[in-house]
């Protein structure tokens, strides 16, 4: 009896890990020193039997602008190394948390200038009290470390950050919120 061979296709789970280093790798446009992996907006990346990669993104905010750019860049470099069928989906639910920024992501955030986000309110289930006036927020400027800063504007150049001007050194900065 003659021996059968057996062939096992290995392609799509080393497809599948490239994809998602792939797509990992994406900067994102509005943050360049930050990859949609640091940003925490990466959420899955899934390759199908047929090599059809289907990619779910969370936006920092649900209007966000850069979010078509996002896909675009997405659908770019996987169709450039050879993946055809690529959909890009966005998920609100769950709504993305500056938790979800990687410790690489802050770091290079603090590199950057930025002054980083500290934990995310808790949220909480059920009524949630509001406020006429803003809550304080001890924001420590990034140039110096002092925490005598004021803020300049809720939104800075895009939705999810604030920007400020430190008292001590005089320099302005820009803030990643707490979301």
């Amino acid at each position: 009896m003659a021996a059968r061979l057996l062939t096992v296709d290995r392609s799509a789970p080393v497809r599948a890990d490239e994809a998602r280093n792939l797509v990992a790798d994406v900067v994102d446009p509005e943050m360049p020193m930050l990859t949609l992996a640091d940003l925490g907006v990466l959420r899955d990346v899934d390759v199908d039997s047929a090599g059809g990669v289907t990619v779910t993104i969370t936006p920092t905010y649900s209007g966000c602008p850069a979010i078509a750019t996002m896909r675009d860049d997405i659908e770019y470099v996987l169709a450039r190394n050879g993946f055809r069928e690529v959909t890009v989906r966005t998920s609100l639910d769950p709504a993305w948390s500056s938790d979800w920024i990687s410790t690489d992501g802050l770091r290079k955030l603090a590199a950057a200038g930025y002054s980083t986000p500290r934990r995310a309110p808790a949220r909480t289930v059920g009524p949630i009290p509001l406020t006429l006036t803003p809550r304080p927020r001890v924001i420590d400027c990034p140039q110096c470390g002092s925490d005598q800063t004021q803020l300049v504007s809720e939104f800075g150049a895009t939705l999810c950050k604030a920007h400020y001007r430190c008292l001590s050194c005089a320099e302005p900065f820009d803030h990643v919120k707490e979301i």
